[in-house]
């Protein structure tokens, strides 16, 4: 494998014994990793020498009010003057030693711009959950490329930051992360690497834990801003559709909580997707909502008060 220089850049806000876990397991990886940047929201909240017990960690501090999901990262990204940055989020674990080594492999093909790691489900979290994430991160590894629309549709664009390894001079040529965007900044990039000629690796060998118990409520509140992020961005995702994908994630899931023996299951399922499309139908037309529905619907107020500033 060729050696390129990794930085990791990782946003954090609040954060506490998951972290110092965190950066542990990097310090752990097979793969040397230059530079972790942490960028700390408030740091009045950032735990005393704790960037001082990692020599490669180094911790920039910003206000709450300056937060944005594409804003920070990118502010990160330039912060980096390495081959790949690994963007990461603090609630994410590295399964193993291997993870940056992993997620490195697809980038021998110059063609591959970016690359994500396959997420496996907490122990704590719920049947259905456990899942959705094999649903959405299967076993078996994928390059997805412009050729690839028929077939996946919105989900040729897929790719998460919870980890997700970016080529800085494409991240650089094309433009980065979105600014002031409410989330979803990782697919909308991704998206435009692809309708550029790039191609996006699915790496399943990468491998973290991180997983969400969500409510159909929290599923809702997660779905709006996803449809809202998309909706501000018809260039990347105008006349694609999502909603089939999602039925067959519905039929699959019921079909799963029966051929396990817990049919009562089959409630929840349908409890969640009906959180996530009515959160997901509503932030499609976010435009005609009034404020106070708004503010109700999302995850993220403070994109609002932007928006509105």
């Amino acid at each position: 494998m060729a050696q390129w220089r990794v930085d990791v850049l990782i946003p954090v806000y609040r954060p506490g014994a998951q972290l110092e876990k965190l950066l542990d397991r990097l310090k752990a990886q097979k793969y040397p990793i230059h530079r972790i940047i942490l960028m700390n929201t408030e740091k009045a909240y950032f735990p005393a020498g704790l960037d001082e017990k990692y020599e490669n960690v180094e911790v920039h501090h910003l206000k709450k009010e300056d937060f944005d999901h594409g804003g920070t990262r990118d502010q990160g990204f330039r912060l980096s003057e390495a081959d790949i940055v690994v963007c990461m989020t603090q609630d994410a674990l590295p399964a193993d030693t291997r993870l940056i080594e992993e997620l490195l492999r697809p980038f021998a093909d110059s063609t591959v711009w970016a690359a994500y790691a396959r997420q496996l489900p907490r122990k704590e979290c719920r049947e259905v959950e456990r899942y959705t994430r094999s649903f959405n991160y299967p076993a078996e590894s994928r390059l997805k490329g412009l050729s690839d629309l028929d077939e996946l549709g919105i989900k040729t664009f897929f790719c998460s930051n919870v980890c997700a390894a970016w080529r800085r001079d494409k991240y650089l040529e094309f433009g980065g992360f979105t600014k002031q965007t409410i989330f979803n900044e990782d697919m909308i990039f991704a998206g435009k690497l692809v309708q550029a000629g790039g191609r996006i690796a699915y790496c399943a060998d990468a491998r973290v834990y991180h997983s969400h118990n969500y409510s159909a409520l929290q599923q809702l509140h997660r779905n709006f801003d996803l449809a809202v992020s998309q909706t501000m961005h018809p260039e990347v995702f105008g006349g694609l559709r999502s909603e089939s994908e999602g039925i067959r994630l519905v039929k699959k899931s019921l079909r799963y909580c029966v051929q396990i023996g817990k049919p009562w299951l089959t409630a929840q399922v349908l409890a969640q997707s009906a959180g996530k499309f009515l959160g997901y139908r509503m932030g499609q037309h976010y435009e005609r909502l009034p404020r106070r529905v708004i503010l109700w619907c999302t995850m993220n107020p403070t994109f609002w008060e932007k928006e509105n500033g």
